[in-house]
């Protein structure tokens, strides 16, 4: 983002700079239905099979910091949802993070918890 603002937006200036980080090739702020055609496009074309516009990185980057262990509160600010209810559906955890909670934790499947419990009792 830095190196854009540095080395790229100046480039796209034709008037008075009011400040808007992302200008169009008519050096107008880009619209928000244009950013969402591009990152839609951008990702059909990864080929990573998913579908999706800008609202697919937000929720990606929110259930990532989630599963990083962010408090659900701060993610809550960050993408601006007025009732922390909205925040929550970011709670559903994977089923690969699931599973791999279960594999290192569950006593009758690790065998270090389950030699820490023997040790224990």
């Amino acid at each position: 983002m830095s190196k854009y603002v540095r080395e790229e937006r100046a480039s796209y200036l034709v008037a008075a700079d009011e400040g808007t980080e992302f200008l169009n090739d008519l050096g107008e702020p880009f619209p928000r239905h244009q950013v969402t055609a591009l990152v839609r496009r951008y990702v059909r074309d990864s080929g990573i099979g998913k579908t999706g516009g800008c609202h697919l990185f937000r929720h990606t980057v929110a259930t990532l910091m989630l599963e990083n262990g962010a408090d659900l509160r701060v993610i809550q600010e960050m993408l601006g949802h007025a009732k922390l209810s909205t925040t929550e559906l970011y709670t559903r955890v994977s089923i690969n993070l699931l599973q791999q909670v279960y594999q290192a934790t569950h006593p009758g499947v690790c065998p270090s918890v389950r030699l820490l419990l023997l040790i224990l009792l």
